[in-house]
């Protein structure tokens, strides 16, 4: 199955990442951009995005480039530095790519509009032995 394929599969079940108004901008084998809008339910009380808007939208870039592998991946682990802060209306990227030396390890680079980078987010997935059909 393709990863174009494989991702589309996947968003059409994740109401998750529908909710974040996720827009897919590119899908390539091992690689993956995304981007979303901050609307005024994804704010904190400072009016600002919450933390966890960030952090799902480079978990699901995770997600979908180590599926677009091939293989049914899992998150083993993950985290998230945060550099800058993401106001209301902001328009946030997701860009993932795959370690070259280590094939489990995946980093997000996440952008704001400004092409300002507000957050570094590391992921480790498991590689089941299932391919997508």
């Amino acid at each position: 199955m393709s990863p174009e394929k494989i991702v589309h599969k996947m968003m059409s079940n994740d109401l998750f990442s529908k909710w974040l108004g996720i827009e897919i901008i590119s899908i390539k084998k091992g690689y993956c951009k995304l981007s979303s809008t901050i609307s005024k339910e994804m704010t904190n009380g400072f009016n600002l995005a919450h933390g966890g808007i960030c952090y799902s939208l480079a978990d699901s870039c995770f997600a979908f480039t180590a599926n677009s592998l091939g293989k049914i991946s899992l998150t083993k682990s993950a985290e998230i530095r945060y550099l800058k802060k993401v106001e209301l209306n902001d328009t946030i990227f997701a860009e993932c790519k795959q370690n070259q030396k280590d094939s489990s390890l995946f980093t997000v680079n996440i952008l704001n509009h400004k092409k300002e980078e507000i957050a570094i987010f590391k992921g480790i997935a498991h590689f089941t032995n299932k391919d997508w059909i």
